[in-house]
């Protein structure tokens, strides 16, 4: 909900159906200000009388993933992939990242451990 204000802050402004969406859901953690925010809307009736607002799944998939990038259990660096990327192509877009050939020239690659849309980390043998 941070998130949201912070963006609202950002922007200056905010539609009258996405306010009355963020007060809905803000009601069950701080009831007396939501009712107090519902009523300067405009609305009569209490908001504890309202439903709750609808979900579009659609908004919620997200089509990249943010990897952590490790050589020997420590993060050097984060590369933004596609969520529905396989392992080998992931290996491959790691293996030729410009920020991965520094660590790569210190020994050679001995596993490389690829958890999807997790992390990735590759084992250098000096």
């Amino acid at each position: 909900m941070m998130i949201f204000l912070n963006l609202v802050y950002k922007k200056g402004k905010v539609a009258g159906e996405t306010a009355s969406a963020y007060i809905r859901i803000l009601s069950p953690f701080a009831p007396h200000l939501s009712e107090e925010l519902w009523s300067l809307m405009g609305n009569e009736k209490s908001i504890a009388c309202e439903p709750w607002p609808s979900v579009n799944e659609e908004f919620l998939k997200e089509d990249l993933f943010e990897y952590p990038v490790s050589f020997n259990g420590k993060l050097r660096f984060k590369l933004e992939l596609p969520v529905n990327m396989d392992k080998e192509e992931i290996i491959k877009a790691v293996l030729s990242d410009e920020r991965a050939k520094k660590w790569l020239e210190t020994g050679t690659v001995s596993n490389i451990i690829v958890v999807p849309n997790r992390i990735i980390n590759i084992v250098i043998k000096s």
